[in-house]
Parts: structure tokens; C-alpha cells; sequence
């Protein structure tokens, strides 16, 4: 045992087992140089040198100003309906819900209910929306990200900007700054400063 330990521990053991180490090394790197060679010379796909090299494929909207509708749901019973502050500012006297209209939003909060109240006229019972005609730039609300922000498509990456959401719903978001015309929307997952291109 000894005899062994002695061997283990002596120099020229040493000596050697770096040199098989060095040698393996040195085979290892050389055999990742020749299969990354291979496979750029046989056209393998490789999906993250294609997306570096022509970018990552995206679904987009060009927007443009127009006219649309954002919807707000409302709860009415006995043409009432009770709202949160943040509805409340979404709502007005003229306002279009369903078959009937708004007639009033309360300036103050209901004592009773800690809500404001919403009178209307013609509307049913019942779950509805209020509607909220606007000229602006509509896109998807999954587009918008939680910094009020979107990814616009700029010289083919990725861009972070900011915009301002005037009013959205489950669908649409109403942007009133941060867009212009032609501006490229992406509709894709993807991180600020990627390569990307249209998806066809």
C-alpha cells in the first residue's frame, strides 16, 4: 500500500497526469472546432445562429390613427350601476351603453357603498359595457407591457418606448402619445434590443 501511495505521490505520476489531461483538453476544443465546422458546412439548423444572423421572427401591427371603440364594463340594476374611482374617470354623461346611454357620474363617493353611482337610462339589468369611441392608435392590450411601454420594430430590432394608455379593455389598448404613423408594433414575446424580422 505504501508502494502505491509512494507512486501516486512521486513527480513523474504528476508529470504525466497533466500531460493526459493537456492531451484531452486539447482533443476535446479541437473536436467542438470540428463539429461546429461540420455543421456550418453541411447547412444544419441551427435556430440561434439563424436568428442572429436574420433575426428572430415576430407578428407586428402597423399602426395608423382610427377610429375605434374601448369598452368598460358596467353592472346595472334599476338603470344604477355602481363604479371605483378609476371607472368612474372612465365614464360620462352621454356615454353609450348597450341599447341605452349614461345620463350621470357623481362627482362624490357614496356614503353607503364607498363607490360612485352611475345613473342610466334604458338599460337592462344586467352586465354591460359602455363604450368609448376615440381617434387614436388601438393596438392589442397584450402588447402593452406593465411600464406602460411597447416593442416597436426600429431599423430591425427591438426597441423599447413609452406610451401613454388614455383607456383599454380586455382587447384593445387606446394609445394617445408615444406612437406615430407607420410605426411597427411587435406582438411577440421577445427582449428589448433583439434582431428581429416579420414573421410571413
Amino acid at each position: 500500500m505504501e508502494k502505491i501511495k509512494s507512486k501516486f505521490a512521486s513527480e513523474k505520476f504528476k508529470k504525466w497526469t497533466y500531460i493526459v489531461l493537456a492531451v484531452v483538453l486539447v482533443f476535446w476544443v479541437g473536436y467542438r472546432f470540428y463539429a461546429i465546422a461540420s455543421e456550418n458546412s453541411r447547412n444544419v439548423y441551427n435556430a440561434t445562429r439563424v436568428a442572429a444572423d436574420s433575426g428572430v421572427p415576430v407578428s407586428v401591427i402597423n399602426v395608423a390613427k382610427v377610429r375605434d371603440v374601448v369598452r368598460e364594463p358596467i353592472a346595472v340594476r334599476n338603470n344604477r350601476a355602481y363604479v371605483s374611482a378609476a371607472n368612474a374617470k372612465k365614464l360620462r354623461a352621454g356615454q353609450s351603453v348597450d341599447d341605452g346611454v349614461i345620463v350621470s357620474v357623481s362627482s362624490g363617493v357614496d356614503l353607503d357603498t364607498g363607490m360612485y353611482v352611475v345613473q342610466t337610462r334604458g338599460v337592462s339589468d344586467g352586465l354591460h359595457y359602455a363604450e368609448f369611441v376615440g381617434r387614436g392608435y388601438f393596438i392589442p392590450t397584450y402588447a402593452v407591457k406593465n411600464d406602460n411601454t411597447v416593442l416597436v420594430m426600429v431599423d430591425g430590432i427591438a426597441t423599447r418606448r413609452s406610451v401613454t394608455v388614455s383607456r383599454q379593455d380586455s382587447q384593445n389598448a387606446y394609445i394617445t402619445d408615444g406612437l406615430n404613423d407607420g410605426d411597427i408594433v411587435i406582438l411577440s414575446h421577445v427582449d428589448a434590443g433583439t434582431k428581429v424580422k416579420i414573421a410571413e
